[in-house]
């Protein structure tokens, strides 16, 4: 094989991978540096950071609830155009929920949208998209957006139920406590139904949440 041919190992692989390489903080390009911290302090985001140095570089941290990962903005900290930072994700359990949260922290957050056509999430003319969740509240299907004071872009996505090979299904763990209560509900509603197709009282409910609850995150077949 030469050296210029791509390598035929399977990237779905969970276990091709040896060394982490942890996505932890993503740059986004701002006009003033006091402003943009105003408002994603304003949002109830945790500030990590705030540093300044005498050559004219300052780095300001923030980290969204229940997130792995922050945003860092300052001086001299990228050349990119202010604003130029677009569709950046922030999935939800809820998007609604979500939505309301924003807005009662001051952002002005779009209508939840369902992309009629593909990509159409990204359209900031909003061609394409159609008003409201997605057709059954599918997973990955319905959408908001919002702008921080420069014009850098954020999405909501909500994620009920994830791909398989998207998670380490290895571990279930949720980012906070009302992913877990949302996750605990969805349980109970998929129960209440299976209980209603067996026709008697499950003694075993809890194995069977957990079963759930497992599947659902790592994208495996649900009980029924």
């Amino acid at each position: 094989m030469s050296g210029t041919e791509p390598s035929t190992a399977s990237t779905n692989d969970p276990t091709a991978g040896t060394v982490d390489l942890k996505l932890e903080v993503i740059v986004i390009p701002v006009t003033d540096v006091d402003r943009a911290k105003t408002f994603y302090g304003n949002l109830g985001w945790r500030l990590d950071a705030d540093f300044a140095f005498d050559n004219g570089f300052r780095v300001v941290q923030y980290t969204s609830p229940g997130s792995p990962a922050s945003v860092q903005f300052g001086s001299n900290i990228t050349s990119a155009t202010p604003g130029s930072a677009q569709g950046l994700y922030l999935v939800v359990s809820d998007i609604e929920a979500a939505r309301e949260d924003l807005v009662a922290h001051g952002a002005a957050v779009s209508e939840v949208f369902h992309p009629e056509s593909p990509g159409a999430q990204f359209q900031a003319d909003g061609t394409g998209r159609g008003s409201g969740r997605a057709d059954d509240q599918a997973s990955y299907g319905s959408f908001a957006t919002f702008s921080d004071p420069d014009g850098n872009t954020w999405l909501l996505q909500e994620v009920t139920t994830r791909l398989p090979g998207r998670i380490d299904t290895g571990v279930t763990s949720y980012a906070s406590v009302k992913d877990l209560m949302d996750a605990l509900l969805r349980a109970a509603l998929a129960h209440g139904e299976h209980e209603k197709l067996t026709g008697e009282h499950d003694e075993q409910w809890p194995a069977w949440y957990a079963d759930y609850m497992v599947a659902e995150q790592a994208g495996t077949e649900l009980p029924t």
